[in-house]
């Protein structure tokens, strides 16, 4: 692409060319005698005078678009400038965003530790001090103790569930294609009436884990809007990553589902897909919503595998 200042040479050159041209013309064929024939008839309108009438006008015209172009190219620069700051704001907001959810990831991941060391050791030693009363107790102490090992039963289960909400499960271990089938395998008991598909195509077995977890929470936060809010009978998740080893490398998630949908124009959405925009934005990534009230609902995600080089 041309710069500016190279085409406000050429057309300077084409100008002068011109009207070196026309000079040569005008005293090749005598023009201002021509012209002083041509009007004679009219000496007392003194047309004659018109060329230096001409003349003044296009000086006047030539110093107007100097000063218009000079203008433009100030506001251009401002705009320049304007942008570049623009820039640079963005590019903070987005390593800050990106430096957020790492905490916030680093911070489950300490939780979900801790949950499953502490708290989860000192549930199983109350079991087991619970199940030696009630093994070598009366009969209202094994009523008693029983009450405790369910209970202690019950509280191991919730907790398991909140530490795979915290951590994925096989995540770290087994990679994101068997975290994902876990995690679908995980909420096909919570949605009997719904017939879950996972579909991947490509490689996902060399993605860096703020990606990683990035897709991953956004699959498991689309299936939690599906279950509070869709009433669907079908739900396909599909994941494709296109582009490998090239600067379009990148992943598409899809989550299609046949149920109720929502007014996209709505100006209230919720926090899942606020949180999923955000987290995506945090490594250059974007998400679309496609839904009609009535007929399901579209969610399409796209983030660059390279999103750590991005930021």
């Amino acid at each position: 692409m041309r710069s500016p200042e190279r085409i406000v040479w050429r057309d300077t050159f084409v100008v002068l060319l011109i009207t070196a041209l026309m000079a040569v013309l005008c005293a090749q064929f005598d023009f201002s005698e021509a012209l002083r024939r041509w009007t004679a008839p009219w000496e007392r309108f003194q047309l004659d005078e018109l060329p230096a009438v001409l003349v003044v006008l296009a000086a006047g015209l030539a110093w107007f678009a100097a000063r218009r172009y000079g203008d433009a190219g100030r506001e251009l620069r401002r705009r320049k400038a304007a942008e570049a700051q623009l820039a640079a704001a963005l590019t903070d907001n987005r390593r800050l965003s990106q430096q957020y959810v790492q905490l916030q990831e680093a911070e489950r991941k300490s939780l979900a530790r801790e949950l499953h060391d502490e708290l989860g050791q000192y549930l199983n030693v109350i079991k087991l001090d619970a199940v030696g009363i009630r093994d070598a107790g009366s009969a209202p102490q094994r009523e008693r103790t029983e009450a405790i090992v369910a209970n202690c039963n019950h509280i191991y289960t919730v907790l398991t569930g909140l530490i795979r909400r915290l951590r994925p499960v096989g995540l770290d271990e087994l990679g994101l294609e068997a975290a994902l089938e876990h995690c679908i395998d995980t909420w096909r008991p919570r949605l009997p009436g719904v017939k879950l598909t996972l579909a991947m195509a490509g490689e996902f077995g060399d993605l860096s884990e703020p990606v990683t977890l990035t897709v991953y929470r956004v699959v498991q936060e689309g299936l939690n809007n599906v279950a509070k809010h869709a009433s669907a009978t079908q739900v396909t998740v599909r994941l494709e990553r296109a582009g490998s080893g090239t600067e379009d490398d990148g992943i598409t998630i899809t989550i299609a589902d046949d149920g109720v949908g929502f007014d996209t124009g709505s100006p209230t959405q919720g926090l899942g897909l606020i949180g999923m925009r955000e987290r995506l934005a945090a490594l250059a990534g974007h998400m679309k919503v496609k839904s009609v009230p009535g007929r399901g609902f579209e969610l399409r995600a796209w983030l660059p595998v390279d999103a750590m080089e991005v930021c």
